[in-house]
């Protein structure tokens, strides 16, 4: 017998251990996310995945599919909900968008077109952020940082090493790294680790091929972030 629960009273067939975000995905569904990636433990922190099952709003890469749940994906009300969500990050942050280096292939930077955020509505609230190029291959810029913990994930399940953690509380949260001098340098870190490669925005850049890839030619430049196939 197949499982599935619905959509509009339309059935979504899913397979027993996904989660809601993974079967949606699976159907052609389309459900932003930010700090979900198919290859970590779901994580949950930044709410925009959020859906009404059976009445209730929860978060969908949490979430385990099953049978007798009636889904409500996308309303005015949740998409409003998603783009204060998204207002917030932009101003908690230190995001310049047109002189980022990850800009095209932020997810973002892609997000707020997705929802359509024409202006941060926030008073932002410019936060005094390091950087620490002390690496000779990788930068982290802590003002891109939006704490979904995929480069912790990463470092911690992936590369074994456990090189990022969060500290801090409330809004002085902050990227960290595990290493005596708290610089990435002093670190296990690698260029080849896949932490290096996780980051959805620009907190954690490689050197040596900025810009390589023109602005105006990279992913979310050509294609909207709800048409991609990948997390």
């Amino acid at each position: 017998m197949e499982n599935y629960f619905t959509i509009d009273e339309q059935p979504i067939p899913f397979t027993p251990g996904q989660t809601i975000l993974e079967a949606c995905k699976s159907a052609g569904i389309y459900i932003p996310h930010l700090c979900h990636h198919p290859e970590f433990t779901p994580h949950g922190s930044c709410k925009l995945c959020a859906v009404i099952v059976n009445g209730r709003t929860v978060s969908a890469c949490t979430i385990m599919a099953s049978t007798g749940q009636e889904l409500v994906v996308e309303t005015p009300e949740l998409n409003a909900m998603r783009r204060a969500m998204l207002q917030m990050l932009f101003v908690e942050g230190n995001h310049f968008c047109p002189g980022c280096e990850k800009s095209g292939n932020c997810r973002l930077q892609a997000l707020g077109y997705e929802f359509e955020m024409t202006t941060p509505h926030f008073i932002e609230f410019y936060p005094v952020r390091d950087v620490d190029a002390s690496h000779p291959d990788a930068i982290i810029d802590r003002n891109r940082c939006i704490k979904c913990e995929l480069c912790v994930r990463a470092s911690r399940d992936v590369d074994h090493k456990e090189v990022f953690g969060l500290g801090g509380r409330g809004f002085d949260t902050r990227l960290i790294v595990n290493s005596p001098g708290g610089k990435l340098v002093d670190s296990t870190f690698a260029i080849t680790d896949r932490a290096a490669h996780v980051c959805p925005v620009g907190a954690i850049l490689i050197k040596h091929v900025g810009f390589v890839e023109p602005i105006g030619a990279r992913k979310y430049d050509r294609e909207l972030i709800s048409a991609e196939d990948e997390s």
